[in-house]
């Protein structure tokens, strides 16, 4: 915490005089050490005798990118430089259904996603899954209004269905939702 503070007022004090770029830094600086008391205030308790996993959806996301999915040639690497670079937290992994490891990450209170190990056509990337009130209902219209079926709707766990389509232009969009 010492280095962050001598880092700032460092910028602040700087002999170009920037005034702005400093209230940049003390803005910054403000909305991170809020967002870091926020998410300590929200965090849950472990459920004590609970292995399963569930999802509870939130109606107030539908719509939004709620969940970001890296495929890495090298998961554990990757799972230890986003947490010492990026600050993001995991969960401990869970089993993916072609039976890798599917590491589970936070990186706010409303998103955060999943790091897994490429397949062998693949190459390293991301994508992304929007969050939907029904996955069926979303996946059905999505198909209907033009888009391709890439991975029909799957129950993942409790509380979620996950499924992926190709929108017209060729971009591939995920949707997860009960």
């Amino acid at each position: 915490m010492a280095k962050k503070s001598k880092r700032s007022a460092k910028k602040s004090s700087g002999k170009s005089g920037n005034k702005r770029s400093a209230r940049k830094v003390a803005g910054r600086s403000a909305r991170k050490a809020a967002g870091r008391s926020t998410r300590k205030a929200t965090r849950r308790p472990a459920r004590k005798g609970s292995s399963a996993r569930k999802h509870t959806p939130t109606p107030g996301l539908y719509g939004w990118i709620t969940h970001t999915e890296l495929a890495s040639a090298d998961p554990l690497a990757t799972k230890a430089w986003a947490a010492k670079v990026l600050g993001w937290t995991f969960q401990p992994p869970m089993p993916s259904h072609d039976g890798g490891a599917y590491h589970l990450f936070a990186f706010s209170d409303t998103g955060g996603g999943g790091i897994r190990e490429i397949k062998p056509f693949e190459t390293p990337g991301s994508n992304f899954t929007v969050h939907v009130s029904d996955c069926q209902e979303a996946f059905d219209k999505a198909v209907r209004e033009g888009a391709e079926a890439m991975m029909p709707p799957t129950r993942i766990m409790e509380g979620v269905t996950i499924a992926m389509v190709r929108a017209p232009g060729g971009v591939p969009v995920g949707l997860a939702g009960p």
